[in-house]
């Protein structure tokens, strides 16, 4: 859905770009908690809308499909962590900020989703490796990350004075951000024990930032 055009005199978005930004984000929290909980094919566009309190009309204005809704939800916790990048100060090594800005949105304090008893964080991270492995979600997740990509690139750029348009640093910052992103949360899920995502991604950035040498 095309944003609307109003005033802007700061660099912030304004209220009506704001409620549109919440709103996408509910719908694709909503559309993968259900689909975590009650498995891919119980879950109907008409449930999602339900879950979120909307229509399922608005549900159509922002997005197409369930999977496409689902795949939102990385690319805008990659535009937070874009923001928080430029954020972090100036003088923090590259590589530090990255992994504070990743922490701060891959991994908060409470990650496991679900809550309550062991057993209930196991159901969830199996959940949510069932959905991943979801056929109809992988195309709808390949555009997500072009597009995080794109932006990461952009805050890597004003970060490092570089070009995100013609030089290659920024780009490939953005792309190897990105595999190490997916990395992590692989390993994370699929680990016989369960494994602190926070922790995977402090090893998988710490081995970035060391040149990936050779274990």
């Amino acid at each position: 859905m095309a944003p609307e055009s109003e005033p802007r005199t700061t660099g912030q978005p304004g209220l009506r770009e704001r409620k549109k930004r919440e709103t996408r984000v509910a719908l694709s929290q909503a559309a993968i908690r259900l689909c975590v909980l009650h498995g891919w094919d119980a879950v109907t566009v008409d449930r999602i809308a339900a879950e979120a309190d909307v229509s399922v009309r608005t549900f159509r204005n922002y997005f197409a499909s369930k999977a496409e809704a689902i795949a939102a939800s990385h690319l805008e916790r990659m535009l937070r962590v874009a923001d928080d990048l430029l954020a972090r100060p100036a003088d923090e090594p590259l590589w530090d900020a990255l992994l504070h800005a990743v922490l701060g949105r891959f991994a908060p304090p409470d990650t496991s989703g679900a809550g309550g008893s062991a057993s209930q964080g196991d159901r969830w991270r199996e959940g949510v490796r069932l959905m991943l492995a979801e056929p109809a979600l992988a195309g709808e997740i390949v555009k997500a990350n072009a597009a995080a990509q794109q932006e990461l690139a952009k805050a890597v750029a004003r970060r490092t004075g570089t070009d995100a348009d013609r030089d290659v640093y920024p780009k490939l910052v953005a792309a190897v951000v990105g595999a190490a992103n997916a990395v992590a949360v692989e390993q994370s899920l699929r680990a016989d024990e369960p494994v602190p995502l926070g922790a995977v991604l402090a090893q998988v950035f710490e081995q970035l930032a060391a040149g990936l040498p050779v274990p």
